[in-house]
């Protein structure tokens, strides 16, 4: 019989709480959500930003959970602790602590979530593996995760973000990864650094907890490496793993070639050569599966399964996922890239875009806001003009008031609409798009591009 994820006598013991509850009640799930609970869930109820998870508790009793960690009130299924969130977090070192797992920490400006999912990918098809699901990997988010790692698993793979500087190293201690990725050091969050070394110091605090002897994967394709080496060096950290197509890279990449849905590399590694086939195209995405080798063959995976796995590997919404709407003799091909956007994912996407062909019928971007980009903002959206027009969209659609540099830098005879909303977009693409159309859809996730993408979806998959 599977022994349960808690029961409330270990919820109790790692977070000096006090319940009513019987100490052998089984707790099978974690939720901070009392609309998405698992079986014999526990709800945590964190203060947010908007909302108190204190005013959902007897919803989620109601709904079925076993019990709700709170840091107010009695009733006779909470368990009362100081604090809901730090409980959050004594759970999630309570997990760690006994956990035999291989832990993998990832981080970085672009392509930390794809290489997450490309390393679960791996690990999954070689034993049983935990990994953080969307992107949960903020101050919550990474707690959660831990919190409901079983003690079977195998590995454990866990995404950190930030948005300012000490926010990674707090996450990192409680993850104690065996090894730590830093996918790439980019132009994101800009405004709260000023700076790329200041972006990449606060990427490097993931080094903070790492576990004695662990290893760091560095990609090894952009200028901030040496500011992580220096680093790194600062922290007594020896074994460190470079990936990329950098010359004298540890795990190099040799001869991309990308279609419009697939990619091809070789990957040199330790005097051999390896042949990879992603079933999804982009020179960047050839870099995150070259990640997630390396970080697989550290954790004992042998190189043929990983490549196996990875031909197989799949896009996530909003992150690549391609679509193919409407009738098989002329679809529309709509590519999600709504969730985010910084420059250097902006111009990934768009070199993708440029070697897609349109099914019969015309090329098309909808690109929002890069947020978070500070006084550099307008300079770094008209950066974009030359890689729209590499793309070959025939039809460009902005939205958002800072893409008002691209399109002063464009000229706006190119550009067919510019929007202040996504909302305001939605009617006229509706219009403007026709069967036998390729479309991409890019933008941070805060410009609400995933409504077009919906809209579009809605209106163009009947047949």
């Amino acid at each position: 019989m599977t022994p349960p994820l808690y029961s409330i006598g270990d919820i109790l013991s790692a977070t000096a709480g006090r319940s009513d509850l019987p100490a052998d009640t089984a707790i099978n799930s974690i939720s901070i959500d009392s609309r998405e609970l698992g079986p014999d869930a526990l709800f945590v109820a964190i203060k947010g930003d908007r909302f108190d998870g204190h005013d959902f508790v007897e919803q989620a009793l109601a709904n079925g959970a076993v019990a709700a960690l709170v840091s107010r009130g009695g009733g006779p299924q909470h368990i009362v602790v100081g604090d809901a969130l730090e409980g959050l977090r004594d759970l999630a070192r309570a997990a760690r602590a006994r956990s035999r797992a291989i832990i993998v920490g990832v981080t970085g400006s672009v392509g930390k979530t794809t290489t997450k999912e490309a390393v679960r990918t791996v690990f999954e098809a070689s034993g049983e593996t935990h990994a953080s699901i969307r992107s949960f990997n903020n101050h919550w988010g990474v707690p959660l995760m831990l919190a409901r790692m079983p003690q079977s698993a195998q590995f454990g793979v866990f995404e950190m973000g930030m948005s300012g500087p000490d926010e990674i190293r707090p996450l990192s201690q409680l993850v104690r990864p065996h090894i730590a990725v830093i996918t790439t050091v980019a132009a994101a969050h800009l405004e709260a650094f000023g700076s790329l070394e200041g972006i990449a110091r606060a990427k490097a605090e993931i080094f903070a907890g790492l576990e004695p002897g662990g290893t760091l994967v560095l990609n090894a394709d952009h200028p901030q490496l040496g500011v992580l080496l220096e680093q790194a060096r600062a922290d007594g950290i020896s074994n460190i793993v470079t990936y990329g197509e950098a010359r004298g890279a540890d795990w190099q990449i040799l001869a991309i070639e990308t279609a419009a849905d697939k990619s091809f590399a070789s990957i040199e590694h330790a005097g051999e050569r390896h042949s990879l086939v992603l079933s999804v195209p982009g020179r960047h995405m050839v870099a995150n599966a070259t990640a997630a080798l390396a970080v697989s063959y550290l954790a004992g995976v042998e190189i043929a399964v990983s490549l196996r796995a990875l031909a197989g590997f799949g896009l996530q919404a909003g992150r690549g996922q391609r679509h193919t709407l409407g009738p098989a003799e002329r679809p529309l091909l709509l590519i999600d890239e709504s969730y985010n956007a910084n420059t250097a994912s902006m111009r990934a996407a768009l070199e993708v875009f440029a070697a897609q062909r349109a099914p019969d019928g015309r090329k098309a971007v909808v690109l929002g806001d890069m947020l978070e980009l500070g006084g550099q903002s307008a300079e770094l959206h008209a950066s974009l003009r030359d890689a729209v027009l590499e793309s070959g969209a025939e039809r460009i659609y902005l939205v958002g008031p800072a893409m008002a540099a691209l399109a002063e830098a464009l000229g706006h005879e190119r550009v067919m609409a510019h929007t202040q909303t996504a909302a305001e977009m939605g009617p006229i693409l509706r219009n403007d798009l026709a069967y036998g159309d390729a479309v991409m859809v890019k933008g941070s996730n805060g410009v609400g591009l995933s409504v077009i993408v919906a809209s579009i979806v809605k209106q163009f998959e009947r047949s």
